[in-house]
This record gives structure tokens, C-alpha cells and sequence, in this order.
């Protein structure tokens, strides 16, 4: 932990967790000042004035160069001036959960990936829940670090969603459970285009633990794999544990004939039927068996665990069934924010499919879901930004590509070509930032426009 009495501490971001760590940091004693370049929302300016915290909006001051070190805002890029200021000068610029993390009295079970985060985070809590285990959550899921941190105890475990930007700028923060679900393609434009760079920070969740620590990976990546079998050479490094559908690992959680097991110092136990978990489709297989694995190295009982993983009805904008109207199944799955969620979702469909695709483009290949759209989809709805790009790279291999200019509109294009006993799927491969606030926001447009009609 650095000093922070007395330090000179600037925030730059007034989202959620930048007017969090604000918060936090001012109560520790430290000489804090946010800055942001845009406007203040009225609940982050209310939450600073509380604090007595000093803020500046619309720009980057002179006072906003002049601190100790930098806490910055997931939503803010390496790039940006202010950033490049603090680095260039040797001042430490640090994430809201790196600082979090300080204060943290208790253990924490964080979970990163490419896909599945959110689910498998909200499931984690679900096992706690069940189990009733004391426990937090917070993190990307939208509840910030900061701000649950105080009610840490030796007994509580944290449940972090943690994302690669939060990863860029941690410094001492160790999960006692780190978990890696997968690594594709995502982010690119925040990473110089460059997917190594992307790795880097994935796989800066294992980087401070050490030999009393579980590192939880996907046995099958192609990326993270090669990546864990280098890592195990690492004098004190963690206990590396892996999960998989299709092989025994040497530790870990896997399935044979139909059946979950744990392999755990050389003993197997069975803990449930494949058919018995509640989420359906391999993606979710996948988030059950890190979840089921997290929860038993964390000792929550067996019962517990099985009793969630059947229970566990998923998270809102993830494969989210909205309604079915005359025989049309609406599905919600605006959290497919990379082409890779996309290609899962598709996966799991089994009905031919009306996909409503596109946003603000994060420098995706959609090329990669040729396959899936020849075999599922009959009609591609493209909105926003990466309409075009949608339409250049996917318009030749599915029957019928049409252009929507709002959710509106495509949703009422997707009622006219889908027929009975069809599935209409909002699975942008996209952000949202083109003409949403946010991906729940887009969902919430999807979901109000479908039971309008």
C-alpha cells in the first residue's frame, strides 16, 4: 500500500468508480482533486461535494498535472495527455481496484475473460449466496471496489468481475482465486491493434500471486495454455488449476460421460449431471465449471455448489429471453460486445435466426463468424456505426443483410422476416457508444421496443 495520508492523489474520470476511489482515498486522508473531461452527472457531483472533494469538469487543469500519482478510470486510455503526462514523469498512475485493494481484510476471488465475466461473477455470488457465505461484489459488474471495501472483514470473500483495463494499472493486487475464463480478440483500438498487448493484460491476473494462491484457466485456450505452461517454471508461482469439457487436467474440474468432476490431489469427485446444470449452451458449461471450481477450492460445500449450478438463472442482457410472440423467441444479448460472444451466442441457437448486429466497431473480424451465420442465420439486421463493415464482411454469406437506422426500426424489421418457430437475437459484436449509453441501456431499447409490438 502507498502512502496515503497527506499524498497528493489526482482522479481522473467522475464514473463510478473514479468519484468511488475519490471517496475512499479522501476519508484515508489523502489530498485528492477529480478531473473529467466531460460534464458531471448530478449524482457524481452530489457524492464530491459530500466528500469534499475537489473537482473540475469540461478539461484538464494545471491542478490536475500536479499530483503525487494518478488513479485512473477504466473509460480513460493510455493515450490520453494527462496519462501520458504521469507516466513520462515516472509518477504512478494506478486502477480503482488496485487501490481497493489495499483495504481489503478479508480474501478475493476475481474473475477476468474476454467473455462470460459477468456471468460468471453473478454465479460466484450465487454459490455464496446459497451457501450463506459471507461475501461482496463488486468491480466491472457495476458496483465499484471503493465502495464496498470498508465492509471487508477476515471472513468475507470479495467477488470481483475485473476487466483488462482495470488489470493495465494494478500494481500489489492479488486475488487469492484468480480466474481467466478465455482470451479472444477484443479491445483492440485500446491496445495499438496489437493482440499481444491485450494477453499482456489479461495475464497480469496471476502476476503478484504466489504458491497460497489458485490461478483458474480454460484448459483448451490456445492462447492462455502455452502462456500457463511457462508460467508454472516461475519460482513460488500459484496453484495452477484448469477446467474442461472435453479432458482430465492434471487439477481442476472436468466432464467425462456426462458427468462434472473435480480432480483434486490426485482423487476424483463427482458432483453433479452436465443436464442438471441450468444454463444451457457450452459458454455456459464453461463459466459453470470455473464457478464450481472457484467455490470448492474456497471451501464452500459440494451441496451448495450443486444446488446453484441448478438453480443459477443467468444475468440480464446475456442470452436474455425477452418474449416469444407468435411463435418468434426474442432474445436479448446486447452484453456480446466482441465477436467472439457472438460466435457463443450463435452457438447456442436452435432455431434458424434473425441476428441484430452492429455499434461503435472495437476494430472487429467478423469474418470469423462465417461458419456460424451459414449454419444459423437466414437474416443479419446491421445498426450503428459498424453497419457497414458488417455488411461488407458478413453481406455475401447470409441470404438476406438489411440496414436499420435505430433499435426501433430493427426491431420492427426482425418481426417482418421471422417466422414462426424462429429466433430473433440482438448480439451486437459491438459497443454501444454510438447510440447507447451503455450496453444495458441498448438491451433496455431492445427489450422496450419488442414488447411494444
Amino acid at each position: 500500500m502507498r502512502p496515503v495520508r497527506d499524498a497528493s492523489v489526482v482522479v481522473v474520470g467522475a464514473a463510478k468508480s473514479g468519484v468511488a476511489a475519490a471517496r475512499l482515498l479522501a476519508r484515508s486522508g489523502a489530498d485528492v482533486f477529480l478531473t473529467d473531461s466531460g460534464v458531471l452527472s448530478a449524482h457524481a457531483r452530489a457524492a464530491l461535494v459530500a466528500a469534499g472533494v475537489p473537482f473540475e469538469e469540461g478539461g484538464h487543469g494545471e491542478a490536475a498535472r500536479n499530483g503525487d500519482w494518478l488513479v485512473v478510470s477504466p473509460g480513460v486510455p493510455d493515450e490520453a495527455p494527462l496519462v501520458q503526462a504521469y507516466l513520462a514523469s515516472g509518477r504512478a498512475v494506478l486502477s480503482e481496484i488496485e487501490v481497493g485493494s489495499w483495504y481489503e481484510q478479508g480474501r478475493i476471488v476475481a474473475v477476468t475473460g474476454s467473455n462470460g465475466k459477468t456471468t460468471t461473477t453473478s454465479w460466484l455470488d450465487h454459490v455464496w449466496t446459497t451457501a450463506r457465505a459471507p461475501h461482496l461484489l463488486g468491480g466491472n459488474i457495476g458496483i465499484a471496489y471503493c465502495d464496498i471495501v470498508d465492509g471487508s472483514t477476515p471472513e468475507t470473500t470479495s467477488i470481483l468481475e475485473v476487466s483488462s483495463f482495470q488489470l493495465d494499472h494494478i500494481d500489489r493486487f492479488r486475488p487469492a482465486v484468480g480466474i481467466l475464463l478465455n482470451i479472444t480478440p477484443d479491445h483492440l483500438n485500446r491496445y495499438q491493434y496489437r493482440f499481444e498487448n491485450y494477453v499482456a493484460s489479461k495475464m497480469r491476473m496471476c502476476e503478484n500471486q504466489s504458491d497460497g494462491d489458485v490461478f483458474i484457466y480454460w484448459q483448451e485456450d490456445p492462447v492462455v495454455a502455452p502462456l500457463v505452461a511457462d508460467l508454472r517454471k516461475r519460482p513460488g508461482a500459484p496453484r495452477f488449476m484448469a477446467f474442461s469439457d472435453t479432458s482430465r487436467p492434471d487439477e481442476g474440474i472436468y466432464v467425462r460421460d456426462g458427468h462434472i468432476i473435480f480432480h483434486i490431489e490426485n482423487r476424483e469427485e463427482s458432483l453433479m449431471l452436465v443436464e442438471d446444470v441450468g444454463l444451457r449452451g457450452r459458454h455456459n458449461l464453461h463459466n459453470g465449471l470455473a464457478t464450481a471450481l472457484a467455490a470448492r477450492v474456497s471451501e464452500i460445500r459440494n451441496d451448495f455448489i450443486r444446488d446453484s449450478l441448478m438453480r443459477f438463472e443467468g444475468v440480464e442482457h446475456r442470452l436474455e429471453t425477452v418474449r416469444i410472440l407468435d411463435g418468434v423467441t426474442w432474445i436479448n444479448d446486447s452484453k456480446a460486445t466482441n465477436v467472439n460472444a457472438v460466435w457463443y451466442a450463435l452457438e447456442s441457437m436452435r432455431s434458424p435466426t434473425v441476428v441484430i448486429m452492429g455499434g461503435r466497431d472495437k476494430g472487429n473480424d467478423y469474418t470469423e463468424l462465417v461458419d456460424a451465420v451459414k449454419a444459423k442465420v437466414h437474416t443479419i439486421i446491421a445498426i450503428g456505426e459498424g453497419a457497414a463493415a458488417v455488411r461488407a464482411q458478413l453481406g455475401g454469406h447470409v441470404p438476406t443483410l438489411l440496414h436499420a437506422g435505430s433499435m426501433d426500426e430493427a426491431v420492427r424489421k426482425a418481426k417482418h422476416v421471422a417466422k414462426r418457430g424462429e429466433t430473433v437475437l440482438l448480439s451486437p459484436a459491438c459497443a454501444s457508444f454510438d447510440m447507447f449509453e451503455s450496453y444495458e441501456h441498448r438491451g433496455r431499447e431492445f427489450k422496450k421496443s419488442v414488447n411494444q409490438l
